[in-house]
């Protein structure tokens, strides 16, 4: 019983002294593990005899249960020192405001907001979107739309060339997403109703002008489309987008290569204190270009002009959302300035719905 007693003291002293629970752990493994010095006097009762098993058995695992206990003990007691010295050196100050999820903080570009409001509009007229790269061939962005070789209004568009190629061609990056509608037109046969949001370049820097700007286009193509439903296409337009009861357009002649007759769109607005209201007032601000497409463009496409015709518009969305949420300056679009971005930035959860109504 002796050795036994010598045992429990030194086991007990190991585990007073033990400074932390990794500490605690070599103790416990060293008494209680698999050869540790506990475990071995429990071996020894196979080879005892049944007096001495009688005897001895309860003693040794009296201490097992002992060094358990003691074990526990300290363990918690560890616990308590940690948690109490992690309460002295770590402070956390209740009085700041909680911060707010991602979710709420978080901000969706006017651009892509506007978009989403164009996709929601024009879908409920029964458009589809139509999408095509940036990098475009001279044919594909000029050729094909009526810009012969020699022909002046190309210089109405500031391009960016790349290198030419070994055969002389050179790619370029499209002044107008108009592309898309030649390559509609070779993919899918009339009729065509499709909208065409996307990215645009030119050479061009100022307060509303950028090097990269978005536009939208719309493309319908049969054999009965007019004027007149091109007209009310974009009045009902307006009247969602601006969110007005009514809204007053005028169509004056312009030019366009690809368009015959070509018009630009002016609406009714009133400017007031740097703001611009629209369907009221007596001034008056052009928004978009438009017109019938050209009988060329339809014969560059594989169209019979006397058989199918259509119209087609094309508008900045970078402007337009200028004009809905008052936005002074087009530079800020791409600065990529957060604190901008908070300020005319859309909650991204809030999404446009006809239904719901287009803005937050």
């Amino acid at each position: 019983m002796s050795n036994i007693e010598q045992l429990e003291r030194e086991i007990a002293g190991a585990i007073d002294a033990a400074p932390d629970e990794a500490a605690l752990e070599s103790v416990r493994v060293s008494a209680l593990g698999k050869k540790g010095s506990v475990s071995e006097l429990l071996k020894t009762l196979g080879s005892m005899t049944p007096q001495e098993r009688k005897e001895r058995g309860p003693a040794i695992n009296g201490l097992k249960d002992r060094v358990n206990a003691a074990l526990a003990a300290r363990r918690g007691a560890l616990k308590d020192v940690a948690l109490t010295a992690r309460l002295n050196t770590e402070t956390l100050d209740v009085t700041l405001p909680v911060r707010e999820p991602p979710s709420e903080t978080g901000r969706i570009h006017p651009v892509s907001q506007v978009t989403d409001e164009l996709t929601a509009i024009f879908a409920d007229m029964g458009f589809a979107i139509a999408e095509g790269p940036d990098i475009e061939t001279d044919d594909y962005n000029f050729t094909m739309l009526n810009f012969p070789l020699s022909h002046p209004a190309r210089d109405m568009h500031d391009t960016f060339y790349f290198n030419p190629k070994p055969d002389g061609t050179r790619m370029l990056l499209r002044t107008h997403t108009s592309p898309v509608q030649i390559r509609t037109m070779h993919a899918q046969k009339p009729p065509i109703r499709v909208i065409i949001p996307g990215r645009t370049y030119r050479s061009d820097s100022d307060q509303t002008h950028t090097p990269m700007f978005h536009q939208v286009e719309g493309l319908v193509i049969d054999k009965q489309s007019h004027l007149g439903h091109l007209k009310w296409i974009l009045q009902e337009f307006c009247k969602a987008f601006f969110e007005v009861d009514q809204v007053k357009m005028r169509f004056r002649p312009s030019y366009f290569p690809f368009t015959e007759p070509s018009l630009e769109v002016d609406i009714q607005c009133r400017r007031d204190k740097d703001e611009v209201r629209f369907g009221e007032g007596e001034d008056w601000m052009e928004i978009l270009g438009c017109g019938m497409v050209h009988p060329n463009v339809l014969r560059n496409c594989g169209l019979d002009p006397d058989e199918y015709q259509g119209f087609a518009w094309g508008m900045g969305i970078d402007r337009i959302a200028m004009l809905k949420y008052g936005m002074p300056d087009l530079r800020p679009f791409f600065e990529a300035d957060v604190r901008w971005l908070a300020h005319y930035g859309f909650r991204p959860l809030d999404f446009p719905t006809l239904a719901g109504g287009l803005s937050p």
